[in-house]
Order: structure tokens, then sequence, then C-alpha cells
């Protein structure tokens, strides 16, 4: 417990862990040190600093910003659905745009390399005589 605001706190590497967001503790600490994580918006770099239920996370996870808000704080590192259940998500990424599905590429035609008869052609025209 905190002696500043009496509620519970966890280390932000434990948390960043349990929660899924980093595959290891170790990974975790040494994110955390880089000062790329901002607990309410104030950069932090040590990993022991406690993060409470209410705290705003913002940080680089590859290519997006996440900004999550830590609702509780977990007792083990349990399963995705449950390290889902630690947080809200306050600015989800744009997911990727999907291909169609049997679509083979997602090149419109005529794009991409030449035909046995384009390349003909080309090499007739850049022929030297």
């Amino acid at each position: 417990m905190s002696a500043e605001t009496g509620q519970p706190g966890q280390r932000i590497d434990r948390w960043l862990w349990q929660a899924r967001f980093l595959k290891s503790r170790s990974l975790a600490s040494g994110f955390v040190e880089t000062g790329k994580l901002r607990l309410n918006g104030e950069r932090i770099g040590k990993a022991s600093r406690l993060v409470r239920p209410g705290d705003v996370l913002t940080f680089p996870l590859g290519p997006h910003i996440r900004v999550v808000k830590v609702l509780a704080l977990p007792v083990r590192r349990g399963p995705a659905p449950e390290a889902r259940a630690l947080y809200e998500d306050l600015d989800p990424p744009i997911p990727a745009p999907r291909r169609e599905e049997g679509a083979p590429s997602s090149r419109e035609p005529g794009t991409g390399r030449p035909t046995k008869k384009d390349r003909r052609s080309i090499d007739a025209l850049t022929k030297d005589d």
C-alpha cells in the first residue's frame, strides 16, 4: 500500500507483463527504463514506480501509441481474456485492412512482373542494332 493515497499499488513493469503487453518481466523493466512510458502524463524511467487503478498509461508499442486506463491489479499472469479485463483501451489501434478471401494478391491487373510476351516486346525495343 502507498502511504500517499492509501490505495494498493503494483510495480509498473510487473503490471505491463501481467497485462500481456510485453512477453517477459525483464523486457518490461527494460522498456520502462528507456523513458518511453508516461504515467498520468508524466514520463517515468524507473520500473519500481507503482501503478494504481485509475492511472492512465501512454506508451509506444509496435507501430501504434497505446493509451490505456488501468482498471485492476492482477494477482497472476493469466490468459489473454483475463489480461484484457485489467485495462480499458482509450485509443485502440486501427486494424489493418484485410484482404478478400480467395484473392491471390492485392495487385491491380496489368501491374507487377511482365509476361513473356511483354518481355519480348521490351527486348525488341531496347535491342541495339
